[in-house]
């Protein structure tokens, strides 16, 4: 590995300290160091504007939404990702920021990594010229001070159902485990080829999460009652919606990359980090 590029939240002091020691790891390797746009100068090397160029490698430190904002950064460039977490719960990072995880991350740049790949989405608003990535999930919602109303719901050209809730959530196999789990939705093992649909916190007693598949095309409609929505994408807001709008959600066509130690290891991750088959009382 010849160079990496460096992503951190430089709000929190425990991030830009474990960053320094990463930029010094990789240079007691020969390893280039790249900073990213928007991380904090206060490492104590220049901090260019990140093009990328000979990327090998985007390490991440701090928590899961750094690793989320930086999956936006290298996603249609296929630079795979390597977190550590300085956060507080860190499902998506790979490493803790501690003796650990620098062991790890040194025998990633010494070239002992497996690579992974994992579903990404695009949403467009009709009419509209952006086209929205997110990683975890697409959420149109309601906005607090709005009037319930229905949410249109169309699964490949064929309507099927209009929702009266709060909004839809459009989630991927890595977004299985991060909100559309609070919504109530299933576990999606990371490899499934599948997408999961859920109405957040819907009026009706029939409403229930559905799995669909990962080349479905979903759109959600803002009924015509609907005074204001928003559009998020992997809990950033991206956009207003109005009474008409319409959203479309598909896979993206490149995945996110991720480096790995270990591969297999997603449910020893669900037991460590959400206390998956841990007993209520032993909690």
């Amino acid at each position: 590995m010849k160079r990496i590029a460096l992503y951190v939240n430089s709000s929190r002091e425990h991030a830009l300290e474990t960053a320094r020691r990463v930029e010094a790891a990789a240079r007691a390797r020969g390893i280039a160091v790249t900073l990213c746009e928007g991380t904090d100068v206060a490492l104590g090397f220049s901090a260019p504007v990140c093009d990328f160029e000979g990327a090998e490698l985007l390490v991440t430190v701090g928590g899961d939404g750094t690793l989320l904002r930086g999956t936006r950064l290298v996603h249609e460039l296929e630079i795979p990702i390597f977190g550590i977490n300085t956060g507080r719960l860190g499902f998506l990072t790979e490493v803790e920021a501690d003796n650990e995880g620098f062991s790890a991350l040194e025998r990633v740049f010494d070239g002992n990594v497996e690579y992974e790949e994992r579903i990404a989405l695009h949403a467009h608003v009709e009419g509209a010229p952006t086209i929205h990535f997110a990683l975890n999930e697409v959420v149109v919602r309601r906005v607090t001070q709005a009037r319930l109303a229905p949410f249109g719901l169309t699964l490949d050209g064929e309507l099927i159902a209009h929702l009266p809730s709060d909004g839809v959530i459009v989630a991927t196999p890595t977004g299985s485990t991060a909100y559309f789990l609070s919504a109530g939705g299933p576990i999606i093992q990371p490899g499934v080829d599948a997408l999961g649909v859920a109405g957040l916190m819907p009026h009706t007693l029939f409403a229930r999460p559905l799995i669909v598949s990962g080349e479905a095309t979903i759109e959600i409609t803002c009924d015509g009652e609907l005074t204001r929505a928003n559009l998020e994408t992997d809990g950033f807001v991206a956009g207003d919606l109005r009474a008409g709008d319409r959203v479309t959600i598909r896979r993206a066509e490149k995945r996110v990359r991720f480096a790995r130690i270990r591969r297999g290891a997603f449910f020893t991750r669900l037991e460590e980090k959400l206390q998956w088959g841990v007993p209520i009382k032993s909690m």
